[in-house]
Order: structure tokens, then sequence, then C-alpha cells
């Protein structure tokens, strides 16, 4: 059994480590990330461009700056010249070929990046999404451009913003001809990501702008599934064969103990043959027709043989390597152990008195400890694969009396 509990611990090892190692892929395929960079990203390059409110004859400037692929830099200047003062850097989505295209970004709910900005001022984050049943395509001013504020200043502030939780502005909706509760927008065709200047900006004040390490995160929850279901279901299989194997590996043990048992203590033909010395004969023919009696101990044997103590010792030393009161119990164990697979009426407790034991607890205890299952265990194992008693041997007799007349 030691053999078994070695290689099942060895398996169990195992498991947990390729569940371990699972577990760290899934986490991390179940948050995907997706970098806003120029260099091409799954087919897609996202483009710095700039726009002020020239469009609506205002005279606000800006001016891009050099920056990593995952950042945009600028400078810009407002004005109150327009009706609607405005400067901002957009990063547009284009193709292989140049061309405008639009990232599919459902798998993702989460921007973040760092912003510094100089003099600090809130800012705006605004999305552009292409709208089958309203835009017009190139037509950005047709698309939903959801939006949101962040902070930033000169120090640089990590922010973190919910991309499905921006809010479409009234004057768009207006514009659109559309109820103000038309919030609904889908993130499968973004063409656009904007940061650009609030209301609450400086007039005619030189301001310097830096976004950086601009990454889109996400949460796909069917890898946390897969997981729970591999982890679930590896550990239930160990345990489906960890019960399996433990009860034939033990029922295998406990058939090799009986059989070795058996006809070596509780069927031993104790005859007077083997045993020329008479006083040996005695004791050893005595204990074997007494174990049963609950209050058997040294003191009896050495009443009921007339050999002292010394010599019940060494009787049992020489012939059979054990002491007195291991012989007892093994005599008394291997009797129950017989009892239990061939009388299945008899209660536990009752083989247990049957044998020499006036305490059940005790007995449970001797017995697990011999066979390492309790008495209820071993009965149902031997039901499951019975151990044949040996042939020669008259069970119906106590051990020890079989020819000793």
């Amino acid at each position: 059994m030691q053999e078994f509990y070695k290689k099942s611990l060895l398996i169990l090892i195992a498991v947990l480590l390729v569940d371990g190692l699972l577990a760290a892929l899934f986490v991390l395929l179940s948050q995907p990330t997706y970098t806003l960079s120029s260099n091409a990203h799954s087919g897609v390059r996202w483009e710095r461009s700039t726009m002020t409110d020239a469009v609506m004859k205002g005279t606000s400037t800006i001016r891009l700056l050099d920056a990593p692929p995952d950042a945009v830099a600028f400078d810009y200047k407002l004005t109150r010249v327009g009706p609607y003062p405005f400067a901002g850097a957009h990063l547009v989505a284009k193709d292989a070929q140049g061309k405008p295209a639009h990232g599919d970004l459902r798998r993702y709910d989460t921007i973040t990046f760092v912003a510094r900005c100089k003099p600090a001022y809130p800012m705006l984050l605004g999305v552009s999404t292409f709208d089958e049943k309203i835009s017009t395509r190139g037509n950005f001013i047709t698309y939903r451009s959801p939006e949101t504020f962040f902070s930033c200043n000169q120090h640089g502030v990590p922010v973190s913003l919910d991309l499905r939780r921006m809010t479409i502005p009234a004057w768009w909706l207006y514009m659109m001809h559309l109820n103000l509760s038309s919030q609904d927008y889908y993130l499968d065709k973004v063409t656009q990501f904007s940061f650009g200047s609030t209301s609450q900006a400086a007039f005619d004040v030189d301001a310097h702008v830096e976004i950086s390490n601009i990454v889109l995160r996400g949460h796909d929850y069917r890898y946390l599934v897969a997981l729970a279901i591999v982890v679930t279901g590896s550990l239930i299989v160990f345990t489906m064969w960890f019960f399996r194997t433990h009860a034939r590996t033990l029922r295998a043990s406990l058939n090799s103990k009986l059989k070795k048992d058996l006809p070596l203590v509780a069927y031993r033909q104790l005859t007077l043959a083997p045993y020329p010395d008479e006083e040996k004969a005695s004791v050893l023919k005595f204990i074997a027709t007494n174990y049963t009696n609950t209050e058997l101990d040294l003191d009896g044997v050495v009443a009921g043989t007339g050999a002292n103590r010394n010599k019940v010792n060494e009787v049992l030393k020489t012939e059979l390597g054990m002491t007195f009161t291991g012989y007892v119990n093994k005599l008394r164990l291997t009797e129950a152990a017989r009892l239990l697979t061939e009388k299945s009426a008899a209660t536990v407790a009752e083989i247990a008195y049957s044998v020499g034991y006036a305490n059940v607890s005790y007995f449970n205890k001797l017995f697990k400890e011999e066979y390492g299952c309790t008495p209820k265990a071993f009965r149902t194992l031997a039901a499951q694969q019975s151990v044949p008693a040996e042939p020669d041997a008259d069970t119906t007799s106590p051990p020890g009396m079989v020819g000793s007349g």
C-alpha cells in the first residue's frame, strides 16, 4: 500500500502542476490586450492625424510631435474665434495599403494609457464607430462618437477608462435627429480614437500633451469557464482513479496477507510432533485454544501451563518471532478476518467479542493497523473478492485444535 500512496502522491502533484500551467495560460488568454500602434497589428495600423475648429472657421492650432508607435504627442493653442474652440489628435484606422479601415474591438472593454499635459486641464477621449443604419462611409461626423473625460498633468496620470460606458454627446444626437436616449453603440467597426481639448482648457496658451502606452484590455470569460471545466474534470478523473485503484490494491494486499496469515497463524496445526519439548508444545497449545478468552494474559498462560514467564516469552520469540501480546492479537485478528468474510450476518461487535475483545473500539483500532482498513470496509472488500480458505483446515475448530490431541 505504501507504494500505491507514493504513486498516487506523484500523480496528484503532476495533475496539480499541469492544472497550474493551464491556469496561468487560460488566465492570460482571458485577458486579451491590443496596442493602438502606428505599426500594423491584426491587419490594422493606427495613423496619427489632427483636427481643429478650422472646419467651423476657428483659428485654434495644433502640431504633431515625434512619439513612439504606441503614443501620440502634440502642441496646441486654443483661440476664441470659432463657436466651438477645439484641437485634438486622432488615431485613425488604416489598412496595409493606407486606406481607411475599421477595427473589430469587441473583445476589449477598457483603454489604459498615461496622460501628461502642461498646463494641467481635463481632456476628452472620443471613439468613432461606424453605424450601418445612419453613418455615411468616410464622413466621420456621421459616425457614432461616444466620449468621456480624463485628467492629466505634467507628471503623468495613469488612466483607465471603460469603453462600454461612454456617452454620445447631445449635439451629435440633435444633428442626426436622434432621441437623446439613443446611447447605444458597438465596438465592431471602430474607425478612430480622439484625444482633444475640452471647454475647461485655457485660451491663447501654448499647451503640450503626451498620451503614451495606449493599450486596450478585455475579459474573455470563456477561457475561465474552460479552465474550471478542465481543472474539475482532471480532479474528478484523479479521484475516480484513486478510489478504484485503492480498492483493487487494498483487496490484493488483504488477499496476500490473509493467505500468509491463515496457514501460519490461525490454522497452524500445533501437533506434538514438531515440538519434542513438551513444555513448549503445552504453551503453544494453551494459547491457541484460549486466545478467545477476553481475560487471557501472560499470567494466565503461566498458571495454565506451569511454565514460567521467561519460558513463555522464549517459546513465542524463538518459534514465532512475536511477543505474547503480538501473537494473541495475531490469532484474534486473523480469526476475526475469517469471520467477517464468512459470517455476513454477524455484527462487527459480535465478532469482536467472539475472538476475545471486550472493547469494540480497541478491536477496530487494532484491525485497521493490521489490515489497513476498518472491519466494515474489510467485509465489503472481501465480498467483492473473496479470499479462499485453506482447504485442509477445519474452519469450524478453534485455531490450534486441529490434530492437537
